[in-house]
């Protein structure tokens, strides 16, 4: 007779999330891991198969629970001409919050893309998946806001204002001012249509 499971994976899962958000992958310990899930060793192990597989399933869950209901509005059938504004202005209200996730730990692709687990070919698929999906949700974003833009020069707003919001992700914990400077220099971008 098969044991069955004796906790809820999604709460581990997001308990872990949590724990590789703040401390990265390479300096996220078992120990660690046990103490965050409540999960001993061999329920990781059993559960997810390494390390590693946690990992992947926190990233799956942080783009699945964080990343992409925040585009949701970017990647609607009907994409509203405030849509990239609004999203910009969350993100830098999230920002500005120093306890928030967002202040105080960035984003766990943008930190993992800084890190050596990107060497990782699998990591690094998923890293520019996301990479791709914001500036494509960007890009609707700008669409809508300047429908009467040049189509080159819309395509080049939207690569402008994607590179500010990954960097201003990536200074969200190092330099939070700066990087809300930057999420304003992306809004003034994205709203000049």
């Amino acid at each position: 007779m098969a044991r069955t499971r004796e906790f809820d994976r999604a709460l581990a899962v997001r308990a872990a999330r949590a724990y590789f958000w703040e401390h990265g992958y390479e300096a996220a310990s078992i120990s660690g891991l046990e103490e965050a899930t409540g999960l001993n060793r061999s329920s990781i192990y059993n559960e997810f198969g390494s390390k590693r597989g946690l990992f992947d399933a926190a990233v799956e869950s942080y783009l699945a629970e964080i990343v992409r209901p925040r585009l949701r509005p970017l990647v609607a059938d009907a994409v509203s001409a405030d849509a990239l504004a609004a999203y910009l202005d969350g993100l830098a209200a999230a920002i500005a919050v120093p306890a928030s996730p967002a202040a105080a730990n960035g984003c766990l692709l943008i930190n993992a893309a800084g890190a050596p687990i990107s060497r990782d070919a699998e990591v690094a698929r998923v890293i520019e998946g996301y990479r791709r999906e914001l500036r494509d949700a960007i890009g609707r974003g700008v669409d809508a806001a300047s429908p009467t833009d040049a189509e080159p020069d819309r395509r080049q707003t939207a690569d402008a204002v994607t590179g500010l919001v990954v960097a201003a992700l990536a200074l969200a914990r190092p330099a939070p001012d700066a990087a809300g400077d930057a999420l304003a220099t992306a809004r003034a971008l994205a709203g000049r249509g």
